[in-house]
């Protein structure tokens, strides 16, 4: 599917549920003002919500991403079968039909569009204008409806008398004063993209007749009697149609529903409350659009890490020897050079997700146990004060032996090479399993160098130094290569708890203990902001946790290749009773 193809797919379904939608909560309320915006909203939400994804926040995220990494999806194989007769590919026959037919139709319409536009600016220029009622009309030559567009006003006074005139002149006005020329022309021009779904004419019906709903209701609000009103529009039923149905129509069809709409009672005020529903239906919409963010994410991750597997595209046919038996005879085939370099490739395909995937002997809990015990922290990384995640592919073997191995998420050069010693001195695995034959799996280790106690002071100082620029771009991280830090280091910070925190004498009185986990962000100057609670216990205890991580010193700010940026950072504070 076409990026294109699914932008229009995903407009054409919003459109579908957003008239359902509106059927349901606001077809029969009077508020028309509130209408006319939720309905120009619908077609606003409809064409930009599917150009709105969270790709960009997903890449951020270096859990996520390792587990896409790890997890990616097997590439698509492509087929090629020998054969010397063509087949008709009726699939690409009917996409091209369907093709040719839509974009017929859009070109239709279009032409229709400018047609009608054309119409009405010829007739403006060829109408003559007087002044009536203070108002700049343009006069018709003939009887016809009165309409307008934008600031234009037509009108055939002769078929009409005084008190029609001015009815006539405060509805178009209206249409005038309020711009509904633009609703019209927005409306048209969606209609002719999205002219092979029903729902989007819908709309457009709906935006049409609330634009006339609203004319009529300013007619009646300037004093003019209802019931005469009505009859007047009665008359007009008949009479010949306007130009082009881009003008706002005095006498425009379903007049029922414009005299029903009338005679009803004015909806209650606290009914508005009801269009703040279209909030979380716009993220709804938003959450739908982005389900596949993560499949598109995926499917590049794997492209980036992992190579195409061709199938044999060069299979010729051996002509069978004429002293075989018939009975015997059968068709063999020889393989060209780019064929015989396909079918190797083929049987060494790399697989990322198998039916039984490849293990580590004696499991996960001894993978985690043997780079634990085996990963020695190079002299150099601790004396920088590096440390940081670093993330290792790998290919198990048919034989589960390891191969292959390259780093794929770096920290240092000292830290990376270490990883690979670790991974390359890997024992042989159980090896992954697809059909019940055993195949090649790419697998990914995340191998974790943390610094402890002492060391961690010097890692605060480096990190510091090698700070070269500052993230401006309000990204808040979750992890990056050097987290941030307490001034001092974690036992510092657990002393600076321990001596700052006076338990609340209400909390004490009452028993209340527990732990209290707080959130903040740690910004690229260190100043802490975006304090809260996100687990809490009482409220004495909350507001005690808060106040103490408010009155912390700045902490050194985390870096990411070399940029200090902004990180969020959680810290239970515990309150125990004696």
């Amino acid at each position: 599917m076409t990026p294109e193809f699914a932008y229009f797919l995903k407009v054409n379904v919003a459109f579908i549920l957003l008239y359902a939608f509106y059927r349901l909560f606001f077809y029969k309320d009077t508020f028309f003002k509130l209408r006319r915006t939720i309905l120009l909203a619908f077609f606003g939400v409809s064409l930009l919500y599917p150009l709105m994804n969270i790709q960009d926040w997903i890449r951020e995220q270096e859990p996520m991403v390792e587990v896409i990494q790890m997890y990616s999806a097997i590439l698509p194989e492509t087929t090629i079968t020998p054969g010397n007769v063509p087949e008709t590919n009726w699939h690409d026959l009917l996409l091209s039909g369907v093709s040719y037919l839509y974009w017929g139709g859009v070109i239709a319409l279009l032409l229709r569009f400018l047609v009608q536009l054309g119409s009405i600016l010829l007739l403006a220029r060829q109408s003559e204008v007087a002044l009536i009622r203070n108002v700049r009309v343009h006069l018709l030559d003939k009887p016809a409806g009165p309409f307008s567009f934008f600031r234009l006003v037509f009108l055939h006074p002769g078929c009409h008398s005084e008190k029609e005139i001015d009815e006539i002149l405060t509805h178009e006005c209206t249409h005038v004063d309020q711009w509904h020329s633009i609703d019209v022309i927005l409306c048209e021009l969606v209609s002719i993209i999205c002219w092979v779904n029903p729902f989007v004419w819908l709309l457009k019906r709906e935006v049409r007749h609330n634009l006339e709903y609203l004319a009529d209701d300013t007619v009646l609000e300037s004093g003019y009697d209802s019931r005469s009103y009505q009859y007047h529009l009665l008359g007009l039923a008949h009479t010949n149609k306007s130009a082009a149905s881009l003008s706002n129509n005095f006498n425009m069809l379903h007049l029922k529903n414009r005299i029903s709409m009338m005679n009803k009672k004015r909806s209650r005020s606290i009914g508005r409350t009801k269009y703040l529903i279209f909030i979380p239906v716009v993220g709804a919409l938003l959450i739908l659009s982005n389900v596949d963010a993560l499949a598109r994410i995926t499917d590049e991750l794997a492209e980036s890490t992992f190579a195409d597997v061709l199938l044999p595209d060069a299979i010729l046919p051996f002509p069978v020897a004429s002293h075989v038996a018939p009975g015997e005879k059968r068709e063999e085939y020889v393989l060209s050079e780019e064929g015989a370099e396909a079918v190797k490739r083929a049987r060494n395909q790399i697989f990322t997700v198998v039916e039984v995937m490849p293990e580590f002997p004696g499991g996960q809990g001894a993978l985690l146990k043997f780079l634990k015990t085996n990963v020695k922290y190079p002299e150099s990384a601790m004396k920088e004060g590096i440390e940081g995640r670093v993330s290792c592919s790998f290919v198990v073997g048919k034989d589960g032996v390891i191969s292959d191995a390259e780093v794929i998420r770096g920290v240092s050069p000292a830290l990376d090479e270490e990883a690979l010693r670790v991974v390359n001195s890997m024992p042989v695995w159980s090896p992954g399993k697809q059909r019940g034959e055993a195949v090649n799996v790419k697998y990914t280790v995340p191998v974790t160098f943390r610094l402890s106690g002492g060391e961690k002071k010097t890692s605060s100082r480096i990190a510091k130094r090698q700070i070269k620029e500052i993230d401006t771009s309000g990204r808040i991280f979750t992890v990056v290569q050097h987290m941030p830090e307490f001034p001092g280091g974690q036992a510092l910070l657990l002393k600076y708890l321990a001596t700052r925190i006076k338990y609340p004498v209400i909390a004490q009185e009452n028993g209340i203990q527990g732990r209290v986990s707080c959130s903040f962000v740690v910004d690229t100057d260190g100043s802490l902001k975006d304090i809260k609670v996100v687990r809490g216990i009482d409220p004495s205890l909350d507001k005690e946790a808060v106040r103490v991580i408010r009155e912390m010193p700045k902490w050194n700010p985390g870096v990411q290749n070399d940029m200090a940026v902004a990180v969020k950072y959680t810290v239970p504070v515990t309150f125990r009773l004696q």
